[in-house]
């Protein structure tokens, strides 16, 4: 049985057929070439974008965005210093006051770089740090795009190392977008932008490594910052701290000399605080709670059953003060504000310079052998104020001798430190704790600064002689 099967016959082409046949061909040829042009032409560009977008990260979009509105800050300042030739004799204070006048001086000028942000265009306002333009005769902001504009001072508060500065001019200015602190998370990348040595617009980047953390300095005690691991290297101080939002949340402001990559920054909600005191009235008004206290030693300690030395023996509560408000009574020892350990007397003072008016302060109390929780809202501790109670305890009424701008006792009270030190009337006070004096504000300030210190140095002059005298308070 055969199997049936087909034979087919491939024939040649012929001339035209073999024509169109290779037609056939080089057109395929062509149109997958223009496939392969056309697919490269589209594919490439978007490999190029699709780079771009791997390397614009979320704090490469914060730089662009905020680093427009850092300026770097330089300042000069044309210092006097009076060339005293009795400097043997006595010292140079006691000098200005029995030889007034221009003397002998020399001038020369300091000059020093920082950082700082525009947070309202509209007002060209700039937030720094305090010591960035302390005592500075003149103040230049420089943007990142060469614009450069002379800087007024509207306000600045030592105690919170924060300034506010107004930018000459009338053109558009960027602005950062003033973020909030209080969520800060331990952890999250943050970004600080400044001028360290003098480089403008310097980016660090590093993490928040703690927050609520207290520092202190020969300037104080500082509570409540922002401890991060970003660079903050000299001429950073009072540059942006953002976040990956390139929103500010803090002003960097300090490094810690004795460690590496350990950096710290005022939380904004801290600095806004601040801003709003310079603003309404160009300085932050020291607030009280309105206690006299002691420190509490081992006896103390002992009697009260405290675990350990520390704290502040409350002795005095002065009428219609927040503490009375709040409940605190003499005997009553406070432990804590806030998270902050009360050391002493000195450290009662130094953390209540953290806090601005109408500001809850959170205070941990041992009261009657139990420990409490208690709320003071603190209050100005006006001038005035100050004045009627350091005659009541120190026993000094001061007034102005306006020729000269010099403090004299107008008035002692019987039986008063002052009284026993020999203090009299007419007697011109120069320095209290070193610090100058020439007017009740002056003194004033000095009062709610050391007034539960037990003693004090003060420099004195009486007629033609000048002498340092120690005003003890028991």
């Amino acid at each position: 049985m055969h199997t049936p099967y087909t034979i087919t016959h491939r024939l040649p082409l012929s001339g035209d057929d073999r024509e169109h046949g290779s037609g056939l061909v080089n057109n395929t040829s062509r149109c997958l070439g223009l496939i392969v042009f056309v697919a490269l032409f589209l594919i490439l560009p978007m490999t190029v974008q699709a780079r771009e977008n791997l390397r614009m990260t979320p704090v490469v979009r914060a730089v662009q965005a905020v680093a427009p509105a850092v300026v770097n800050i330089h300042t000069s300042t044309l210092v006097e210093q009076q060339v005293n030739p009795f400097g043997g004799l006595f010292g140079g204070d006691l000098f200005e006051h029995f030889f007034p006048g221009p003397g002998i001086t020399r001038q020369y000028e300091q000059t020093s770089l920082g950082s700082g942000v525009v947070i309202d265009a509209a007002k060209r306002l700039v937030l720094t740090n305090a010591h960035v333009i302390s005592g500075a005769s003149s103040i230049m902001a420089t943007f990142l795009d060469g614009r450069q504009y002379k800087a007024d001072l509207v306000g600045s508060d030592p105690d919170f190392d924060v300034a506010i500065l107004r930018l000459e001019g009338s053109d558009d200015l960027p602005q950062v977008v003033v973020g909030d602190s209080s969520d800060i998370l331990i952890g999250e990348t943050v970004i600080a932008i400044g001028n360290p040595y003098g480089f403008s617009n310097t980016v660090t980047t590093g993490v928040v490594s703690a927050v609520h953390r207290t520092i202190k300095t020969k300037h104080g005690t500082f509570t409540d910052f922002i401890q991060t691991d970003a660079a903050i290297n000299p001429g950073n101080s009072g540059g942006p701290l953002l976040n990956r939002m390139g929103e500010l949340i803090g002003v960097n402001t300090a490094i810690y000399a004795e460690a590496q990559g350990i950096g710290f920054a005022i939380p904004i909600n801290k600095a806004k605080r601040v801003i709003a005191e310079l603003l309404s009235h160009g300085r932050v008004d020291p607030v009280w709670l309105g206690i006299r206290g002691q420190d509490v030693d081992q006896r103390i300690a002992r009697y009260f059953g405290l675990s350990s030395v520390g704290g502040l023996l409350v002795s005095e509560v002065y009428a219609g003060s927040p503490a009375e408000r709040a409940g605190l009574h003499p005997g009553d020892v406070l432990l804590k504000i806030g998270r902050n350990p009360v050391t002493d007397k000195q450290g009662y003072l130094d953390l209540m310079r953290n806090f601005t008016r109408d500001q809850d302060v959170r205070l941990e109390v041992l009261s009657e052998g139990a420990t409490k929780t208690v709320t003071a809202r603190a209050e100005i501790f006006e001038d005035d104020r100050a004045l009627q109670l350091a005659y009541d305890v120190w026993g000094l009424e001061v007034g102005t001798r306006f020729a000269r701008k010099q403090l004299v006792v107008t008035r002692i009270r019987s039986g008063s430190p002052a009284d026993r030190l020999g203090l009299e009337r007419g007697d011109v006070i120069l320095k209290i704790a070193g610090q100058p004096v020439n007017e009740p504000k002056d003194f004033a300030r000095a009062f709610k600064r050391y007034r539960m210190q037990n003693s004090l140095i003060l420099l004195v002059a009486r007629g033609r002689q000048g002498y340092y005298a120690r005003l003890t308070i028991q």
